[in-house]
């Protein structure tokens, strides 16, 4: 392989992965220095989101993400204040990791692993990449990576969420986001390398099969 990017690269995680910490951090310093306020936990998460969302959208970041990760943050605020469980602000995150380790893994069984749909999108090669088999090969193993970092999430959030221990989801959510997706992204990369032969020209030349000589 000769492409000199990385997944990182394509994929922009570290952004990501640090906004989505904040607004979580504020509502769990929020909800503590107003005396366990769910309310002013909620307030002061959504005011945090937007200004991520505001500063995001000054430096020119696409309005679609930026206002997805916002929506996130209103709905678990919503939840919490719906519940008056300062817990269930995490729960939203607790599900989407399930659905999504489940749905990743799914992607795999069928043969249109999400990675190679994720990549081929940034890449502008729709799906070309399932007509080389040794790239649709690398995606496959490469997305269990993240079928494995969606489930750690899931391993780590539910028993604190079901003991309701807030401040160790706050601490677990930001620990589980920037160093797990980063570590996610290392990992995959070189699972992917590795899952290619040598010569392989990389992820931005997909190789179609040749057609049997007859």
């Amino acid at each position: 392989m000769t492409q000199p990017e990385s997944l990182a690269g394509l994929l922009g995680g570290r952004r990501a992965a640090l906004d989505a910490t904040v607004p979580p951090a504020v509502f769990v310093v929020g909800w503590l220095a107003a005396g366990r306020s769910v309310g002013i936990g909620a307030v002061a998460a959504i005011a945090a989101a937007l200004g991520v969302a505001a500063w995001r959208l000054r430096r020119g970041h696409r309005p679609r993400a930026v206002l997805v990760g916002l929506l996130g943050v209103c709905v678990a605020a919503l939840v919490a204040l719906r519940t008056g469980r300062a817990e269930d602000f995490f729960l939203l995150q607790l599900l989407s990791n399930a659905a999504s380790a489940l749905v990743w893994a799914l992607s795999i069984v069928v043969r249109w692993p999400l990675l190679g749909l994720v990549v081929g999108a940034v890449l502008g090669q729709r799906t070309r990449w399932r007509r080389d088999p040794a790239l649709l090969r690398a995606y496959a193993r490469g997305s269990w990576v993240w079928v494995a970092q969606y489930a750690v999430r899931v391993a780590v959030f539910l028993p604190l969420y079901a003991t309701g221990q807030v401040v160790a989801l706050g601490v677990a959510r930001v620990a589980l986001t920037w160093p797990l997706v980063a570590s996610c992204l290392a990992a995959s990369w070189w699972v992917i390398r590795r899952s290619l032969p040598p010569g392989h020209p990389g992820l931005r030349h997909p190789q179609p099969a040749q057609a049997p000589v007859r």
